[in-house]
């Protein structure tokens, strides 16, 4: 398999609508903390959002492999798929694991835009990485769940109609493990958002329209619960494996980006009467930066290969997202020394790819818990925590 070969015609579609959202309109977007609603439509109007939905539904029902050659020439072209990635990997859960009825009644309008599913409730301040200590509770009442707590981190829930939620319906000290009595409810935020669902906006380094979510009392229906109560946590950590391997992708087209755009300067930057891209010491952090790009490259996709073999992909998986987050991120250091002062000048939009890109280190997993994952469950070393 020849990752960079893949779905030619779907990059050059891809490429070609990025080219009408120029680095001004990103940067626009970043300084005002904007939501890019004009890129995230001509993605919806172009199906893109919906590649993952089976064609049974008006998806255009692709593989993953697909996915990823969609986000990844976004973040190539010097845009940012964060605005609306969630909803190629949220709808693993729903497609894996949803009734026949909700996937009737929810995907053909998510694969048309009519509706968008776009948040991903899991983490809180308390627990953090720790999602089996979450505290946010939903407890039956005839037909309805009734919700309360609290999830930070929560992006585009303000752009989103419809939020995958993760919650303990049973109590943690009543449960055989810890990891049992969490559930899955797909929350209609129209229906409560300003009523019994509070949304706040968190200002952060980068423009990622993240927020923290307050529920009280907030009413779901039981026809809403994906899959069976109590098995929340396994239905999450069956779709983590295509969101790190999506992730990857994108931190693939970061990585050329960078390269590509420092290349690109140190042609035409002249210092002491020469290119400086002509002095080994520009060339080789470039050089060097390229070719780790390149070796996590072929990590993702191994990754996507045992992923659509239907393989267990988690060491894949974590591999390929740690590797191509590095990648990512030396790749934009790379940039940034070679452009010098003009790096840190926004109208190169490296400073804005740098900050973006250094979210990879630390989201949607860090790189010290999958460290940790490879420890134990790749190496056989004693659990750390």
């Amino acid at each position: 398999m020849t990752y960079d070969l893949d779905y030619p015609e779907i990059r050059d579609a891809v490429a070609k609508l990025c080219s009408g959202f120029s680095g001004a309109y990103w940067r626009d977007c970043d300084r005002a903390q904007a939501y890019p609603a004009e890129f995230v439509a001509a993605l919806t109007e172009a199906g893109y959002l919906s590649a993952l939905i089976p064609e049974e539904y008006g998806g255009l029902g692709l593989p993953i492999s697909a996915g990823c050659a969609i986000l990844e020439e976004i973040h190539r072209s010097g845009g940012n798929a964060a605005a609306c990635h969630a909803q190629m990997y949220t709808m693993g859960t729903l497609l894996r694991h949803g009734s026949d009825a909700q996937k009737r009644q929810y995907l053909p309008s998510i694969a048309d835009g009519s509706l968008r599913l776009q948040a991903f409730g899991v983490t809180e301040p308390t627990s953090g990485t720790d999602t089996t200590a979450l505290r946010t509770t939903a407890r039956l009442e005839g037909d309805s769940y009734l919700v309360n707590g609290q999830k930070i981190w929560t992006s585009r829930a303000e752009h989103s109609d419809l939020m995958l939620l993760l919650c303990r319906t049973t109590p943690r000290d009543q449960c055989a493990k810890k990891t049992d009595g969490l559930s899955v409810l797909l929350v209609d935020m129209r229906e409560v958002r300003g009523k019994s669902l509070t949304i706040r906006p968190i200002r952060a380094m980068m423009n990622h329209a993240t927020t923290e979510l307050f529920f009280d009392d907030m009413p779901v229906p039981a026809a809403n619960l994906i899959g069976e109560a109590g098995k929340g946590f396994r239905y999450i950590l069956s779709g983590m494996n295509a969101e790190r391997i999506l992730i990857a992708a994108e931190c693939i087209g970061d990585a050329k980006w960078f390269t590509e755009t420092a290349a690109a300067y140190a042609k035409e930057r002249t210092v002491f009467g020469r290119p400086i891209g002509q002095n080994q010491g520009i060339q080789f952090p470039i050089a060097k930066a390229y070719a780790g790009m390149r070796a996590a490259e072929l990590m993702l996709a191994e990754a996507v290969r045992i992923y659509e073999a239907g393989g267990s992909a988690g060491e894949e998986a974590n591999l390929a997202k740690m590797l191509c987050a590095d990648a990512s991120w030396a790749a934009a250091e790379a940039c940034l020394q070679t452009h010098g002062g003009f790096g840190f000048a926004e109208e190169y939009d490296v400073e804005r790819k740098y900050r973006e890109t250094r979210l990879y280190q630390v989201a949607p997993i860090s790189t010290n818990l999958i460290l940790s994952y490879i420890a134990e469950h790749v190496l056989g070393l004693p659990r750390s925590y």
